[in-house]
């Protein structure tokens, strides 16, 4: 199973955007699936449902941070290292979709009940969001692999 399988399976799996794509690499670099569900939980909806930073984009940084973070003080290089994989991670998933904030990716408010349901209503999450995954996959194995 490709990573961007396992990602559409998990978050067809009532998972989220976040934890869908931090999941199918965890084990990559020695994090359990388990431990990268719970950690990825809050960052759904653009960071609990406050429609800010997608999720699939903030797993994406977490990727990122398990490949190359820094985890010693005497480690200076790695931090610019992550912060320019980040960077460059933002610049394709803008290329691909103008922007990273999710009220601006459903083009919906999800940080109301009001919103949040109209983009159920209208199937976003099984639709925007599954592409947006799908996405951030795709771009974090070009930006990190």
């Amino acid at each position: 199973m490709t990573r961007s399988d396992k990602a559409l399976s998990l978050f067809s799996s009532d998972f989220n955007c976040a934890q869908s794509v931090l999941a199918s690499f965890a084990g990559d670099y020695g994090l359990e699936e388990t431990n990268a569900l719970k950690l990825a939980c809050g960052f759904g909806g653009g960071i609990g449902h406050t429609a800010r930073t997608c999720g699939a984009v903030t797993g994406a940084f977490m990727v990122t941070g398990l490949k190359y973070g820094k985890y010693t003080p005497e480690d200076k290089a790695v931090k610019p290292l992550t912060y320019g994989k980040v960077k460059e991670f933002i610049a394709e998933f803008e290329k691909r979709h103008d922007s990273i904030e999710c009220k601006q990716l459903l083009g919906i408010d999800i940080s109301s009940e009001k919103g949040l349901e109209e983009a159920r209503e209208k199937g976003l999450f099984k639709t925007v969001c599954f592409k947006i995954v799908e996405d951030a996959v795709d771009i974090l194995e070009k930006v990190i692999l």
